[in-house]
C-alpha cells in the first residue's frame, strides 16, 4: 500500500452543480462561460453543447453565431464556491491532511490510514460512492505517491479509479501530451518543445535522459522538467491552516456601484491589512484584491507592497481595485488577500521623510487600535459607507415629529 496520495476531480464541476441546482437543464445544452462579453468564453459545457461545435475557450461571440439553442449560463462563483466547501467536510472525513485545489479537487495524504482500509482502490471507491450518495455529483480518485501524478491520472483516465504503483510513473506519463506538464507551459519551455516537436512526454523523457542536453536546451527550467517528465513530486498536501496568509473582507450592506462608497470599502480593507501587517513587522510580496458582482462574476488583480503604512497600502489597493473593477454590475463584496511576507525593517532618517511621518501616523492610529480594538477608529467616510443614514419619508424633515 505504498501509493498514499490521493487526487479526487468531479469533472465537469460548474456544469455538475447547475444541473445539481436546475434538474430542467440535465438534458438541455448548456455552456458555462466566464461573461456575457464577446470576449467572454466558454468555461465548461455539456457534452450536448460539444455535439453542436462549441468547446472550452470558445468565445462568447463565435458560440452565439454557431448554435442559439445551447443555453448560455454565467459563471456563478457564489454557488460553486458554497458547493466546494461541502465537499471539503465530506472528504476531511478520510483523512485530516486534504488541500483544496480548484473548484470540485481534492488532494488527500493518506498516510496512516492503512489500518482503516483494505488497500487504496477499496478506499477511492469508497471515497467517491459517498460523494455521490450525499452530493449526487460524479467523480473520480487518482492514487499514486504523488500530487503531479495523481493529479494527472484524474485529468487524462477515464475510470472511477486510477492508480499508478511506485515505479509506474514513467510509463503511465509517457503517452501523454507534453502540456500535462506544468513546467512545459512555462513560455521558454514551450517555445522549445514545440520547435523540436515533442509533442508527448515519451519523447520529452529520452531528451531529459541526456542532463547536458537537457541544460542546454530548458536552461534553469531544466532539473524541475526533467522530475516532471519522469513523474518526481515531493511537494507536500498542504491544509489551508498551513497556508500564512491575510484576508481581509467586506460584505456590502447593499449591493452598489456607487464609487464614494467603495473607495471607502477599499480604504477600510487596505487599513486593517497594514494594521495586521504591522503586527507581524512584514510586508507582503504578493496582495491580491477580488471583487465579486451582483451577477456572480468575480474579477481580481494582483500587486506587491513595499511599505507598511496607510497611505501606501490604500494607494495599491486603489489601484488594484481600479483595474478589477472594470464592469458597470453593482458590486457585492470585495476581499484583499495578503501572501508570501518577508521581513520589513524600516530605520528612521536623521531628517524626517514623507514615508516616515505616514508611518509615523499609522502608528499612533494603531496605538488606538491595539488598545480599543482595530474598529475603534475610522474616517468620516468609512463609517458612512458601512453604516448608512437611514432615508427620510417624502414630505418629512428631520426636525419634524
Amino acid at each position: 500500500m505504498l501509493p498514499s496520495v490521493f487526487h479526487v476531480r468531479l469533472k465537469a464541476f460548474e456544469l455538475q452543480a447547475e444541473r445539481l441546482l436546475d434538474a430542467a437543464l440535465r438534458t438541455r445544452p448548456v455552456a458555462i462561460i466566464s461573461s456575457h462579453k464577446p470576449d467572454g468564453t466558454v468555461v465548461a459545457l455539456s457534452p450536448e453543447a460539444q455535439a453542436e461545435g462549441l468547446y472550452r475557450g470558445m468565445h462568447v461571440s463565435l458560440a452565439r453565431r454557431m448554435s442559439h439553442g445551447v443555453l448560455l449560463l454565467p459563471y456563478n462563483r457564489s454557488l460553486y464556491s458554497r458547493l466546494h466547501r461541502f465537499l471539503y467536510k465530506i472528504v476531511a472525513s478520510f483523512t485530516p491532511i486534504v488541500e483544496p485545489g480548484g473548484y470540485g479537487q481534492f488532494f488527500l495524504d493518506m498516510s496512516g490510514m492503512e489500518t482503516m482500509y483494505r488497500d487504496w482502490r477499496t478506499a477511492g471507491i469508497s471515497l467517491a460512492r459517498t460523494i455521490q450518495a450525499k452530493t449526487d455529483l460524479k467523480g473520480a480518485v487518482g492514487i499514486s505517491v504523488n500530487k503531479l501524478v495523481s493529479r494527472l491520472a484524474t485529468a487524462v483516465g477515464s475510470e472511477l479509479i486510477q492508480e499508478v504503483r511506485a515505479g509506474e510513473e514513467i510509463p503511465f506519463l509517457a503517452p501523454l501530451d507534453t502540456p500535462l506538464l506544468p513546467t512545459v507551459r512555462q513560455p521558454p519551455v514551450k517555445k522549445v518543445v514545440e520547435f523540436l516537436c515533442l509533442e508527448r512526454v515519451g519523447h520529452l523523457q529520452r531528451v531529459v535522459s541526456r542532463p547536458h542536453d537537457t541544460a542546454v536546451l530548458f536552461g534553469a527550467y531544466a532539473r524541475q522538467l526533467t522530475r516532471e517528465a519522469r513523474g518526481q513530486d515531493t511537494a507536500a498536501v498542504r491544509p489551508p491552516r498551513l497556508r500564512d496568509r491575510l484576508l481581509e473582507q467586506v460584505v456590502l450592506p447593499h449591493d452598489t456601484n456607487d464609487q464614494d462608497t467603495l473607495r471607502a470599502v477599499v480604504q477600510l480593507l487596505a487599513e486593517q491589512l497594514a494594521f495586521k501587517l504591522r503586527q507581524r513587522q512584514q510586508i507582503a510580496r504578493r496582495v491580491r484584491l477580488e471583487v465579486h458582482y451582483t451577477d456572480g462574476f468575480r474579477s481580481a488583480r494582483r500587486g506587491t507592497l513595499q511599505r507598511l503604512d496607510d497611505r501606501a497600502v490604500t494607494e495599491v489597493c486603489w489601484r488594484l481595485y481600479e483595474a478589477a473593477n472594470h464592469r458597470r454590475q453593482r458590486l457585492r463584496t470585495i476581499q484583499v488577500e495578503a501572501a508570501h511576507f518577508r521581513p520589513y525593517a524600516c530605520q528612521l532618517e536623521a531628517f524626517t521623510t514623507e514615508d516616515a511621518r505616514n508611518l509615523a501616523l499609522s502608528r499612533a492610529v494603531e496605538t488606538i487600535r491595539r488598545k480599543h480594538g482595530i474598529q475603534a477608529l475610522r474616517t468620516a467616510n468609512v463609517m458612512r459607507a458601512l453604516n448608512p443614514l437611514p432615508r427620510q419619508p417624502l414630505g418629512r424633515t428631520s426636525g419634524q415629529a
